[in-house]
């Protein structure tokens, strides 16, 4: 109420009047200037404060923007390291493709090789048995009535005649080679013979090539006179 606020207003002046009439005049200014130095010196501190405060939240999110860097980085070089161990990893299958192929190609060459053994083994073997005929060549002719000729090929072509009494001009022919196995072939027999495959077969058996054409110039005979 209006009573109230002036009995409070009148009470305040007679406090001042007291405190005025105690300390002074001086004193009390003296404890303002005091108060208003506290208060500047509150308000400088806390102007520091805050500014400190605001260095330390932008030192804060520096860090946080560091740590967000770091990370960053630290996935890229886990990346890195993953890529770098495929790499590896797909270096290790191509060299041990390498290595493979080379060993097939290491192989390959071997057996190629000892296929070239093979081969010309049989080849020396087929012209030593060649030769071999050859050299029988006069023992045949001089027993058997036979000629032989080298043609083609390597092939050995073997000629009888004084077969046929009515004509004993008249040729009966086979032609002889030895195949990839080394063994004898005959190539054409003119006239043909129904027997000549199992004489060839026998002759593989037997290595008895004397018989073999011996056997020949017999069935030869024999036809003759049909």
């Amino acid at each position: 109420t209006e009573d109230e606020i002036m009995l409070f207003e009148r009470e305040m002046k007679e406090f001042w009047t007291k405190l005025k009439s105690i300390y002074g005049t001086e004193q009390i200014n003296q404890t303002l200037a005091l108060r208003d130095s506290c208060k500047e010196s509150i308000k400088v501190l806390s102007e520091k404060w805050s500014k400190k405060l605001k260095e330390g939240d932008l030192m804060i999110d520096k860090i946080q923007e560091y740590s967000n860097e770091i990370l960053q980085q630290s996935q890229r070089i886990s990346e890195n390291q993953e890529h770098l161990t495929e790499i590896k990893s797909n270096l290790n299958q191509e060299e041990k493709q390498k290595k493979d192929l080379t060993d097939s190609i290491q192989e390959l060459k071997e057996e190629l090789m000892k296929k070239k053994e093979i081969i010309s083994s049989k080849n020396k073997a087929a012209k030593e048995r060649v030769e071999q005929l050859c050299k029988s060549k006069v023992l045949f002719e001089e027993r058997l009535g036979l000629e032989i000729r080298r043609i083609h090929n390597d092939q050995l072509q073997f000629i009888f005649r004084h077969i046929d009494h009515k004509d004993p001009d008249k040729p009966y022919l086979f032609t002889l080679s030895i195949n990839e196995q080394g063994d004898y072939e005959v190539t054409s027999c003119t006239p043909p013979l129904d027997c000549i495959a199992e004489f060839q077969l026998k002759v593989r058996e037997t290595n008895n090539f004397s018989a073999f054409v011996a056997n020949i110039r017999k069935a030869f005979t024999a036809l003759s006179y049909k």
